[in-house]
């Protein structure tokens, strides 16, 4: 089997991808809460996904991706038995949230390739641990079966009522902690808007809330500077101090800014892409 070799490939819902992927060293040494950075060819650019499991006796680790810009779309193209070019990791801190007896985990969208293992690891643990996952609808909800498996109580919220409550997760949390729900501490993950909704609820009931940054990043060690992030006044970089944060001290209006850098050039290869796969329709 070759390095970085896509063993396994399969459909989780509209434009997500779950992703096999042989890297024996990698799977040996990381933990819940890392991430990689992988490069589709050798003109490919260097994007980061957070390990979402992993198989120390395969030697594979497991990603999930969004399918919405230029290297995503690349890589949606590549198949079982291909091998990806490059995959860097395991970088990042991993979790801990081992002080903790009973905690919250939310995830949106493919944030909840954060939280699964974090679910898994705290009922292993005998911790208590509910999940509230959200999604604009029905058919964007994943890992739910998994998430039965490895919580004390699930919550399902999508944006039209298509499955579970109606509504956002913030409407969840509210109801759960106003209805006499003790958690030693939310863990968010999810686009900045939700991550931003949640910290803004939980900072009012007085909960310690933790986030994962997952930001615009070049090479994951420090250097570039292109992950930087405001946390309690001072510079810090998702790649080495995170990716996980106190999300009652993260300035979301810079970090929403800073996602926002490179749109106009995405989109402009991302089109350049389709036309040359014949999907400009």
């Amino acid at each position: 089997m070759k390095d970085y070799e896509i063993v396994n490939k399969r459909d989780l819902a509209s434009n997500v991808v779950e992703y096999n992927i042989y890297a024996p060293y990698i799977s040996k040494h990381c933990l819940a809460g890392q991430f990689i950075i992988l490069r589709v060819d050798a003109e490919g650019e260097r994007v980061p996904f957070t390990i979402c499991d992993y198989s120390r006796e395969n030697g594979t680790v497991c990603i999930l991706v969004q399918t919405i810009g230029y290297s995503t779309l690349k890589l949606s193209k590549m198949q079982i038995g291909d091998a990806l070019h490059d995959v860097v990791g395991p970088l990042g801190n991993p979790t801990d949230l081992s002080k903790y007896e009973s905690v919250l985990l939310v995830g949106g969208g493919i944030g909840l390739a954060v939280i699964y293992p974090q679910a898994k690891q705290l009922k292993a643990e005998g911790k208590k641990v509910d999940v509230a996952i959200g999604a604009r609808n029905i058919s964007l909800l994943m890992y739910v079966d998994e998430f039965k498996q490895s919580s004390d109580n699930l919550y399902l919220i999508t944006d039209d009522g298509s499955n579970g409550k109606k509504g956002f997760v913030t409407d969840v949390i509210k109801e759960l902690v106003d209805g006499g729900k003790k958690y030693d501490a939310v863990f968010a993950v999810g686009p900045l808007p939700m991550m931003r909704a949640v910290c803004n609820l939980t900072k009012e009931y007085n909960i310690e809330t933790i986030v994962s940054m997952n930001s615009i990043m070049v090479d994951g060690t420090g250097m570039c500077g292109c992950c930087r992030l405001s946390v309690g006044g001072k510079t810090k970089y998702a790649c080495i101090d995170g990716p996980e944060f106190d999300g009652h001290q993260v300035d979301w209006d810079e970090a929403i800014a800073r996602g926002k850098v490179y749109k106009e050039e995405e989109q402009e290869h991302l089109c350049n892409l389709r036309r040359e796969y014949g999907e400009d329709k």
